[in-house]
């Protein structure tokens, strides 16, 4: 059965952008007869506060958005996320890393490295630590995949579908390695999982068979597709959609409060307006 999900973190309010995706997302489950999820993504628990949750469940069900319960909340799936470190971890395809940020920087920007590359997550990564064992890890140490050697694990490279507004990559040793990188799946700030390990956890614990998400995120795609294949889960469907964005072409972020959902809803909107606002069609 067709089955999404919307996953907002609770760190702000809901944008229009969030009310694209999220209307998108539950039309297309909607027009298959599917299933429409919703996830809390709250690991970052820096940011995330009770209010801004509660506001998504107000938001939401004002547009006229219907979900199934429970929700799952990352906060309260943990013990999945660790699991899957320790499995990848025992494949020997792990690492302990001891680097800042300010550390990456210096390495990358070094006269003999050459321009720094970026790739879906910021610089990438040098490799300072990957000479590390993964029984050596310290409790301050982020914890990373080793791109290559997960690259050598698998026999072939996996597949995926890909819809919406951009067209999908065909996974390469060259594209894993050398424009992503050795990927952080467990930060050192705060010991949670990495958004790409717990998505990619959670996507398959729900069965979700079509992640539909905006196009800023394509980039992330053939990590979690990786990712998936490494752990034996099903890789979903994906369709990246077009970004809401500002006059000046800026795609809309959370500190956008003047397109809050809550800010239009104050000043008399309706759910078809917003519709409306975001080029959909009313309900």
């Amino acid at each position: 059965m067709f089955t999404t999900r919307f996953a907002p973190s609770p760190t702000g309010p809901l944008h229009l952008g969030h009310a694209y995706s999220a209307l998108l997302a539950h039309d297309m489950a909607r027009a298959a007869h599917g299933r429409f999820l919703l996830r809390i993504e709250d690991t970052d628990t820096a940011r995330c506060t009770p209010a801004f949750e509660a506001q998504i469940y107000d938001d939401l069900a004002w547009l006229g958005l219907t979900w199934e319960t429970p929700v799952l909340r990352q906060s309260e799936n943990t013990a999945a996320y660790d699991a899957a470190i320790d499995r990848l971890g025992e494949m020997g395809l792990l690492y302990p890393c001891a680097c800042t940020r300010g550390d990456i920087r210096r390495v990358a920007s070094a006269p003999q490295e050459g321009a720094p590359m970026h790739g879906p997550d910021g610089l990438i990564y040098p490799g300072t630590c990957r000479h590390r064992r993964w029984d050596d890890r310290a409790d301050s140490d982020a914890i990373r995949l080793d791109m290559a050697r997960a690259v050598d694990h698998l026999q072939t490279l996996p597949d995926y579908t890909e819809t919406g507004s951009h067209a999908a990559s065909t996974l390469t040793r060259a594209l894993l390695i050398e424009e992503i990188g050795d990927i952080v799946l467990a930060r050192r700030d705060t010991k949670t999982a990495a958004y790409h390990l717990s998505v990619v956890v959670d996507d398959a614990a729900q069965g979700i068979t079509h992640v539909i998400r905006g196009e800023d995120l394509a980039t992330a795609t053939p990590i979690h597709v990786l990712l998936q294949a490494l752990l034996g889960l099903p890789t979903p469907i994906y369709h990246h959609h077009r970004l809401i964005r500002d006059e000046q072409g800026k795609r809309l972020a959370k500190r956008d409060d003047a397109r809050a959902i809550a800010l239009y809803r104050s000043e008399g909107a309706t759910p078809n307006d917003i519709r409306k606002m975001v080029g959909l069609p009313p309900a």
